[in-house]
């Protein structure tokens, strides 16, 4: 039995590590392709860029793993069962759980192992990675305009351009410049441009825009000065062929990684768990704090029930004035109830947003657990399908695998999308994934050991063709 066990690990491992080294692969390029932009052609160093891809390794980590084992099971069996190999171990009356037992040893050791990395690694990978992107753009601002949009990453600036160009993309088309703003004026000081170029040395505390072919505004009207000081300078204009203009970014050095410690991403499920514990009550509180402004609102002082003696009083409460005070009474329930709709109208968007900040945090802390226990999850649906298909190789099973784990992965992605919205429970919204595919995977393990297809499709077909036997049958009698 030993032998055996050593025979169907190593069945097991060589696809395992092979695929894994590939899906991992491709998962780090696709998303270095995606950050592509932030480090190419931008003088960072070979050993930065290692460092780079090394965070951005330890971050796939946890989603190759499941992908691998769901792919080399499927790989692993289905060439054991090709070859005959299944159904020789099958004759000597050995079954499917016994055979696979020292696998599913491995998976839980798996399991275990991607828990700790869910739990450790990766969130130390994502906080370095992060800091890793503000170092650079510390270092190299430009890196952090972006076209298309306002870039007010830089306090007291507001930057927009169409395109950045050039070989080093420091060229800049159709630029637009409000400044001022930590001044607390907005839009008075505005400068425009159809060219630009960024001749920011490194280590510069300044960011030199060389601005062409441009205009330069500033309203003066906000400014302390007397009313006859307003009405003769409302506004300076001034246009320009090339203009030298100096941003200020010292203030970029004092952004702090605290900042964005918080994040989900970069918390173990401790933390998870503690940040849960102190929203959960400041969350309560607010609710309860709303609730009691709602009662003082309508003029409710105490909901206890009232003890004043109802006899002789009519049960339409207008029945108890005279016309004049009804008229009074209606137009203060309207006016109230006005105010009390537009206070909910603007309460509701205020709780939703506590609400999901809550369900988040909540939703990735059981997602880390569910997650931990994919290789498992998985592996009970590779295995018994691999040995079902009878199909080996990497043709076949990476289609399947992909199906498998797109599908997963969309269920899991749904799942948290409707836990962060309060549609489900946060615990269902994490566990959504593993309890329709968990069940799923017990079948297909219970018709591999009875050596069964996926479908039975004589159970389908039966009832159809006795139909059409029968039908035939009457028709041959009337003729």
């Amino acid at each position: 039995m030993k032998i055996l066990n050593k025979y169907i690990l190593k069945s097991f491992l060589v696809p395992f590590i092979a695929t894994f080294v590939i899906i991992l692969f491709v998962l780090v390029m696709q998303m270095l392709w995606l950050q592509f932009d932030k480090i190419a052609g931008k003088g960072i160093g070979v050993l930065h860029i290692l460092k780079f891809l090394g965070y951005l390794a330890q971050m796939q980590i946890p989603l190759a793993l499941p992908i691998a084992i769901l792919l080399s099971s499927i790989m692993a069996l289905g060439s054991l069962s090709e070859n005959y190999e299944f159904a020789a171990v099958k004759s000597a009356g050995v079954s499917l759980q016994r055979f696979i037992r020292p696998l599913v040893i491995l998976m839980l050791v798996l399991s275990g192992l991607n828990f700790l990395f869910l739990n450790y690694a990766f969130p130390r990978a994502a906080f370095k990675f992060k800091n890793m992107l503000l170092d650079m753009q510390k270092t190299q601002p430009a890196l952090a305009l972006v076209p298309g949009t306002f870039n007010i990453d830089i306090p007291g600036y507001s930057i927009k351009f169409d395109e950045k160009y050039g070989e080093d993309e420091n060229l800049l088309k159709n630029v637009l410049i409000y400044y001022g703003l930590d001044e607390y004026y907005a839009n008075t000081k505005v400068i425009t441009a159809e060219t630009g170029e960024i001749t920011t040395e490194e280590g510069s505390k300044y960011m030199t825009l060389i601005l062409k072919n441009g205009h330069h505004y500033e309203d003066l009207s906000g400014k302390n000065r007397s009313f006859r000081e307003v009405q003769k300078m409302l506004f300076t204009k001034s246009d320009f062929d090339e203009y030298t203009f100096n941003i200020d970014i010292s203030t970029l050095n004092d952004r702090d990684s605290s900042d964005y410690k918080e994040d989900r991403e970069m918390l173990s499920v401790g933390q998870l768990q503690t940040y849960m514990n102190d929203l959960t009550p400041t969350y309560d509180e607010y609710i309860e704090t709303k609730a009691q402004s709602f009662f003082l609102r309508a003029g409710i002082k105490d909901i206890n029930k009232d003890s004043v003696d109802y006899a002789g009083i009519e049960s339409d409460i207008l029945a108890n004035f005279d016309s004049i005070n009804k008229v009074s009474i209606l137009e203060n329930a309207m006016h109230l109830s006005e105010n009390s709709l537009d206070d909910i109208k603007g309460f509701k968007p205020v709780l939703k947003g506590k609400q999901k900040m809550l369900n988040v945090y909540n939703t990735e802390y059981h997602r880390r657990l569910a997650y931990s226990l994919a290789c498992l999850v998985l592996f009970f649906i590779g295995a018994p399908l691999g040995s079902i298909i009878r199909k080996g190789g990497f043709g076949f099973p990476m289609i399947l695998a992909i199906v498998i784990f797109v599908i997963y992965y969309f269920i899991s992605t749904a799942g948290k999308n409707m836990a962060h919205s309060s549609t489900i429970t946060a615990v269902a919204g994490g566990w959504l994934s593993t309890l329709i595919l968990l069940p799923f995977g017990f079948l297909l393990m219970k018709r591999a050991t009875q050596d069964k297809g996926i479908f039975d499709v004589d159970l389908f077909l039966s009832p159809i063709t006795n139909f059409f036997k029968k039908l035939f049958k009457v028709k041959k009698q009337k003729i």
